[in-house]
């Protein structure tokens, strides 16, 4: 039987904030713990220097696993650190098309990641320990949709005096015809309170025409250690399927998102979503939730996702429009 003690809960003061994080185990290592301090505070790991992390009267190091340090619950450390960005750019960690441009094809790292034994154990540590915090209730017989939000469904670097002036084309309609057969999840790799924030400000939260199930932010997330690109944070839909089985499984979800990593566990049901960028001069142009919502609607028909390649999407749309 696993001992409850096996998770980890620290709180983190930076600058003139405290940042409780309860999502990591005694398997993680520190690495993992500043990945998770990033995703809270923007502040890259590299640049961060945790105060009486120690190991034998050293600093530990990144590969220490947390159990090493026999850290008390809620422990405090203090962080020194600062961020390169403002405060508006950390809305997304992501910065400037850097993940965009310096993402891979996951197809040469797939078999490595997918099926290891830790990252299956960190998923399950997910499904556990991660709060879901129900927005509506699953509805039977529905597909599900996730969604990323950052370049995906609005563009978050450019200035505007509101967020609907950023917001990608056709999002509501996309989203209304989307809920007619698919419950909607939205999973950013931010904190909740901009997630919050955000789909308040793009008129999401409240629709009267759709319902979004629930939203994931980067604690749902876990890192993997990939052969030729070291570790990078994920999304594994496994999370999902660990606490909704009897509603979603690999069957019946499809996840969009402009970073292709972020399916490594589970490449089937990814599809790699144009990044929307540069807003004003793309708004009248840019028409891909409008496809895509006519590829969810032709694909809704069918039981059984997992014999499609969602990067294939336009190809099968066309050849079924013109059936």
């Amino acid at each position: 039987m696993l001992r409850s003690s096996m998770s980890v809960s620290v709180i983190i003061k930076w600058g003139g904030q405290e940042y409780t994080i309860s999502t990591l185990s005694e398997e993680d290592t520190v690495l993992d713990l500043k990945q998770s301090i990033k995703s809270l505070t923007g502040v890259l790991p590299e640049r961060q220097k945790l105060l009486g992390l120690k190991v034998k009267g050293k600093p530990a190091e990144d590969d220490i696993k947390l159990g090493t340090l026999k850290l008390k619950p809620n422990t405090k450390i203090m962080m020194m650190g600062s961020r390169e960005e403002s405060l508006e750019d950390v809305l997304a960690p992501p910065p400037e098309n850097d993940d965009v441009i310096n993402d891979f094809d996951i197809e040469e790292e797939v078999i490595e990641v997918e099926n290891r034994e830790e990252n299956l154990a960190k998923i399950a540590r997910r499904v556990k320990d991660y709060k879901v915090e129900e927005l509506n209730p699953p509805r039977e017989g529905k597909r599900l949709l996730v969604l990323d939000v950052d370049y995906t469904l609005f563009d978050h670097k450019s200035c505007a005096e509101t967020g609907q002036e950023l917001m990608r084309p056709f999002l509501h309609e996309f989203l209304t015809t989307a809920y007619e057969d698919y419950d909607i999840v939205i999973w950013s790799a931010t904190s909740m309170k901009w997630i919050d924030a955000k789909m308040k400000e793009l008129g999401v939260t409240d629709n009267p025409n759709y319902k979004i199930t629930f939203m994931l932010d980067s604690a749902a997330m876990i890192t993997v250690h990939t052969p030729k690109r070291g570790v990078v944070e994920v999304k594994p839909l496994g999370v999902i399927w660990g606490k909704y089985g009897e509603f979603y499984n690999k069957k019946n979800t499809i996840m969009f998102d402009d970073i292709g990593r972020n399916f490594l566990m589970n490449p089937q049901n990814g599809l790699k979503i144009r990044p929307f960028m540069k807003a004003h001069l793309n708004r009248e142009k840019d028409k891909e939730l409008f496809k895509l919502s006519q590829y969810l609607k032709e694909i809704a028909k069918l039981d059984d996702f997992s014999g499609l390649n969602h990067k294939h999407w336009e190809r099968y749309l066309s050849k079924k429009q013109s059936q």
